[in-house]
């Protein structure tokens, strides 16, 4: 059975705007290990059209040798976008759903094979609350920026977890391993 993973950047004010932090080489790298080892990765539409910059850097290689290894590292990996308002997705690994259905969630979990990361702050709210996350990976940068969008807007019941472990960068951002424990 796979793991799915909820793997997120924040400030410590909760926001996941990816505009309000910086990533240096060493997270960058961090997230290209995540994605060589993943199976699939799960996006809604707004971070996915994010996400689209990266094979811009296939074609133009940036020079950054962290960057470029990343852009190559997501371009490889099976993504599944959730949209109601894409009409297709033209990245050939990418696959394109109408609507979150826990059943196929369930299905794609049992299935051998690498773990299934949530990449889309939608997307972790929707399957946190399906209850269906087995992991969270915050990575929580020493940034405060008072206003943005709140990683976890919309829970619609506590989720309580524990922590794992954590992994401390030299910038200062720590990611936090938490394993969901009880749903209240």
């Amino acid at each position: 059975m796979r793991q799915l993973i909820a793997a997120m950047n924040m400030t410590l004010d909760g926001f996941c705007n990816h505009d309000k932090m910086s990533a240096d080489d060493e997270i960058h790298d961090h997230y290209t290990e995540l994605l060589r080892g993943a199976g699939a990765v799960i996006y809604g539409r707004k971070t996915f059209e994010l996400m689209e910059f990266w094979p811009t850097l296939l074609k133009n290689p940036s020079g950054n040798a962290a960057m470029d290894e990343f852009a190559v590292a997501i371009d490889e990996v099976h993504k599944i976008v959730y949209s109601r308002t894409l009409e297709k997705i033209e990245w050939k690994t990418a696959e394109l759903k109408r609507e979150l259905i826990k059943d196929e969630i369930v299905e794609l979990k049992q299935q051998p094979g690498k773990p299934i990361f949530v990449g889309s702050p939608s997307m972790i709210v929707q399957l946190g609350n399906l209850g269906l996350i087995d992991e969270y990976q915050l990575g929580i940068h020493p940034t405060v920026v008072g206003s943005g969008l709140p990683l976890f807007k919309n829970i619609n019941k506590r989720i309580n977890l524990k922590l794992l472990r954590t992994k401390t960068f030299g910038c200062g951002a720590v990611i936090h391993y938490l394993e969901p424990t009880t749903n209240i």
